[in-house]
């Protein structure tokens, strides 16, 4: 499956800005494609991280300005957590948040 680094976008958790590396889809069915790793994964949620926006999945909740509306509320897992038949893409090092996002689908 073929991910294209595109950009980046900026958003704050409490007191700390926080950067996510922003990919596009080459393949599969195209579109953004933002997965993460936080402070809940293996405790709370699956361990592989979760996917906060997927355009190829219909997690797109548009833009503002020159930026892309994130909402931690609609993150989800990726589907290998429900079928092994599925292969997904995990988040890149550079998308691991040390914080918790409490927000979104949890496995708790």
């Amino acid at each position: 499956m073929g991910l294209r680094h595109i950009g980046q976008v900026a958003f704050q958790i409490g007191d700390e800005i926080h950067r996510l590396n922003v990919y596009w889809f080459d393949d599969y069915a195209g579109g953004i494609f933002i997965p993460y790793r936080d402070a809940t994964n293996d405790s709370e949620t699956y361990g592989g991280g979760r996917y906060v926006w997927d355009s190829a999945k219909g997690a797109d909740l548009g833009s503002d300005d020159d930026g892309l509306v994130l909402d931690f509320n609609y993150a989800y897992h990726p589907s290998c957590v429900y079928d092994s038949h599925w292969s997904c893409p995990l988040a890149p090092p550079t998308n691991w948040l040390g914080v918790p996002v409490r927000a979104g689908e949890r496995l708790a």
